[in-house]
Order: structure tokens, then sequence, then C-alpha cells
């Protein structure tokens, strides 16, 4: 008998849904399962939850990311929150709840620390019979991620692991398999064959400039910055799925000097054909596209980062040579052509970024449950004390 396997996301931003796609794909490849399901919980919530969880979270980033990273830093201390969070889901998460006690699924996978909460609560209380798995989806770890009961941990990095042992969590129980991406993106290309396909021909490197998915971001400030190059250069400038802010870029980029080019495109499903033909990225250092940038082997220029998790990533690119960060747009465009005016330097960072990415984290994830699956483990449940020890050892700088 196959096993059934659900896979449960967060739409708040759009990194927990891609990691939950890509380990639903992952899945799929694999021999012995007998269904998947990959669902956003917030579609079983209802309006007001929904636009506390997505529509709030968004309009935080574009409006008040000081207080959202205040919030971040607020709120990372084990538990602190916890009693608040649970007591909110479960007044408006029943029908989530009545969903996954039918589905009964013999693992569950959380790309998002709120369904893996009610996971957490309905396997203690003895609600439902599966297997918790958290896939963190940053490169370090908040404290909202802690679950008082789950069965494994999948972290993208050593460190991270290091962290969580130290806090007092079985190293056997936390798997450093990298952020779960689409496999495309580890995929080896003929680049100026793609570049040609792409309607990238001409000469120059190529400048990939991501505004996300949802369009939320500086990417106007850094086109025009980037039009100052002097040197030739061939620049993709990604809008996501806001239509004004691609008629904006538009207009901008007639204004290119000659030797520029410039490309404008919206929301696309082929970044992975966009990042294999780019020689830099220049954008936000979110999980899932630090992940993606990385299995491209793709040097970052980090702008405008999020404060809380997106500035703990800068820090870890930095850190390994991958990035290089600009904190100022008056001097991106020096910056940027320094860069590209020191290949040494570029191919030092396209190496570390492969020496770090881990493409095939979809697949690690899914083929360590399956094989878990034949000797299933007991769930680990943090006691008062395990939880007050937790608490004491997880200090701050």
């Amino acid at each position: 008998m196959g096993k059934r396997i659900l896979i449960l996301s967060v739409s708040a931003g759009t990194g927990h849904v891609r990691a939950a796609e890509a380990l639903e794909k992952a899945f799929r490849q694999e021999p012995g399962v007998q269904e998947v399901r990959c669902v956003d919980a917030l579609k079983y919530t209802n309006q007001l939850f929904r636009d506390f969880y997505s529509k709030l979270y968004t309009q935080m980033v574009e409006k008040a990311p000081a207080l959202l990273g205040w919030w971040y830093k607020k709120s990372d201390e084990p538990w602190r929150t916890d009693r608040m969070r649970l007591m909110l889901d479960r007044l408006n998460t029943a029908p989530l709840v009545a969903f996954i006690k039918k589905f009964n699924p013999d693992v569950t996978v959380c790309t998002h620390f709120l369904p893996a909460e009610l996971i957490s609560y309905l396997i203690s209380e003895e609600k439902l019979q599966a297997r918790l798995s958290i896939v963190v989806t940053d490169l370090d770890f908040h404290a909202m991620w802690l679950s008082l009961v789950f069965h494994r941990y999948f972290v993208a990095l050593d460190e991270t692991k290091v962290h969580l042992t130290k806090l007092g969590l079985p190293a056997d129980r936390i798997t450093v398999s990298g952020i779960p991406i689409d496999a495309l993106f580890g995929e080896q290309r003929d680049v100026p064959r793609l570049r040609n396909e792409l309607g990238l021909a001409g000469e120059g490197p190529v400048i990939l400039v991501s505004a996300g998915a949802l369009g939320v971001s500086p990417a106007e400030v850094v086109l025009e910055a980037l039009l100052e190059l002097e040197k030739p250069v061939r620049i993709v400038m990604v809008a996501g799925r806001s239509e004004e802010l691609k008629a904006r870029l538009e207009e901008a980029a007639a204004r290119a000097r000659p030797g520029t080019t410039v490309k404008v495109i919206g929301y696309t499903s082929e970044m992975h054909l966009w990042m294999a033909a780019a020689d830099l990225f220049i954008g936000k250092p979110g999980g899932l596209t630090t992940s993606e940038a990385m299995a491209s082997g793709l040097p970052m220029v980090i702008v405008a980062p999020i404060p809380g998790q997106e500035e703990r990533n800068s820090d870890h690119l930095l850190e390994k040579g991958i990035a290089i960060k600009c904190n100022e747009f008056t001097t991106l465009a020096y910056k940027v052509g320094a860069l590209l005016d020191d290949p040494e330097r570029l191919a030092r960072m396209k190496a570390a970024a492969l020496r770090y990415a881990r493409p095939d984290a979809a697949r690690t994830v899914a083929r360590t449950l399956l094989e878990e699956e034949k000797d299933p483990p007991e769930a680990i449940s943090l006691d008062r004390a395990q939880q007050e020890g937790i608490a004491a050892k997880a200090l701050k700088p």
C-alpha cells in the first residue's frame, strides 16, 4: 500500500508555496507513493484570517518593513507567542483541521510554521496519526519554527543544525537538506544558445533583476542606476505580476544608452532559464530566490533586504562570498561596475554559490521521509523542562 503525503504551505509571500510545489514534484517521482496533496492552508480558513496572513504581510513588506523587522526580532524567543498563535489558529482553521483528519496522511510536511503548529497540536492530542516534518524555508532559523511535537526538521545549513542541537533538539532528527527548489535550477545548459533563445543576443554581461513574484521591490531605482553603467550590458527586468511596474520599467528602458539593452518581462514560470542565462543577479535575498540563484551558480547583489529573515539570509551569503550588498542606491552602478570589471572575483563568487548549492533538496526530503517510513520513528515530544531548557539556551548575541 502506497503512502499518503500531505504538503502544507501558506501563501504569505511566495517562497513557502514554491518550496511546497518543489516537494510535491519530488514526491510524485518516487516509488511507494499512493497520493500527494499540496495545499495552501489559508484556503481552508475564513477571509479575515487569509487577509491577516497574506495581504497584511505583503503590505508590511511594502509599507512598514521596519515594523516587520521589529516583530521578527521581538518574536524570536522560544515559545514566546505560541499560546496566542495557537488560540488564534484553532479559532480560524477548523475547516483545515477537518480536511487533514479526512485525508489522514501518513506523512505531513510543512513549509510554514502555521500548519506545523496545528499538526503538532493534533498529534499531541492524539487526534491525528501522522509523522510531522518541518522544512525551514530560510537559511537561518526563527523561534516560530519551533514545534512542541515533531518527527523531523529539514534545514538549509550545517550551522542551523548546530544551533538546533545546541538548543536541545536531537541531532538525528535534523537533516541538512537545503531549501527545496525545482530541480530544473540545477541543470547544466548551453548558455550561448539559451541566450539566443531568450532574445539576449548581443554583447556584455547579462544582469538579471527581480522584483519578486508580487512586484514589491525597488526595481525602478535599480534600473535607473544600472542605466548609468558605461560598459555594454544586457539587463533583464522581471516585474512579477505588477502590470503597473512593468509599464514603468518599459518606459525607463527606452532611455537606455547605446550598447545597453533592457528586456522587461512580467511574471514567469521560467526563472530557471533566466538565471541560467545570467552572469549576475540583483534582488532581495528570500530563501527560495537565494537557493535558486546558488543552484544556478549565480553571484548576487543584495538590495533592500526585508528586515529580519532576509537580513539574516544576507549575512550568510556575504559570509560565504556568494554576494555583495548595496546599502545605498547612489553607489549601485559603481559597485556593479567594479564587480563586472573583476572577472576573477566573479568567478570566485560563482564557485562559492555552486559549492553551497543544494539543487536536489526536494528529492532529499522526499527520499529521507519515504525511507523513514520503513521503520517509522516515534514523535519527539518536548516536555515542560525541555521547553524551558531550550528557552534558556536561546540567547542572542
